[in-house]
């Protein structure tokens, strides 16, 4: 069982330490997100493993006609709405199979932070967490990876006690800059948006393909 007073490791490392391509998007992801290490990138990865393995898991019991799978679908699918990684409304199974590392990423709360114009930038937004500069759900949270839900996300605030509620603190950000980080994300959104509809074009692309080579086939027969 182990000491109860050290917890369980929460991640998968990599099955291999020097793998080029993967070192290569790992430090891209940690420079975009500010992120302290790989580590969070790895907690990422598993968080995301773990959606994509339910499911798998689900749809094959679903076609198999299992009652409960339908149940734990839905929570499924509601967990991952409720984190912001999922639309409200229309989501399927099969949505969770296109999500991503930054999917994750997007909903931690230094993230958040930084997007929200309270930061200049990522970097600042982690100090300004693990200062204890930042309230939600008006309690303080030092904790830069916590994943956001959708109902705390309008809660993020500063501290009322701390400096950074005067407006002519020196480092405050300013107007223009909250402007730029609120196109920086919708031009993101923007971009994920188009990758997943080429993605569904390529699909359906593919598909029609595959069924016109079928029906020539049947033909020639």
């Amino acid at each position: 069982m182990g000491d109860p007073k050290f917890s369980r490791r929460s991640y998968d490392t990599p099955s291999h330490p020097w793998q080029g391509e993967r070192i290569k998007a790992e430090v891209v992801l940690v420079n975009q997100y500010g992120l302290k290490n790989k580590t969070e990138v790895w907690k990422a990865q598993s968080v995301l493993r773990n959606f994509r393995k339910q499911s798998r898991e689900l749809q094959a019991r679903l076609r198999s006609g299992d009652a409960q799978a339908k149940i734990e679908a839905d929570a499924l699918l509601n967990k991952c709405s409720k984190i912001g990684v999922l639309p409200v409304e229309g989501a399927t199974l099969n949505d969770i199979l296109t999500l991503s590392e930054e999917n994750i990423l997007s909903r931690r709360l230094q993230t958040l932070v930084f997007e929200k114009g309270m930061a200049s930038t990522v970097g600042q937004a982690r100090q300004m967490i693990v200062h204890g500069h930042i309230f939600m759900n008006g309690h303080r949270v030092t904790i830069p990876g916590y994943i956001v839900t959708r109902y705390e996300e309008s809660s993020i605030m500063y501290d009322p006690a701390s400096p950074f509620n005067d407006e002519m603190h020196p480092m405050r950000i300013s107007a223009e800059q909250a402007a730029a980080n609120a196109e920086l994300k919708a031009s993101k959104e923007a971009e994920e948006a188009a990758k997943k509809a080429a993605e569904a074009r390529a699909d359906a692309e593919e598909a029609g393909i595959t069924a016109d080579d079928a029906a020539n086939q049947e033909g020639d027969h």
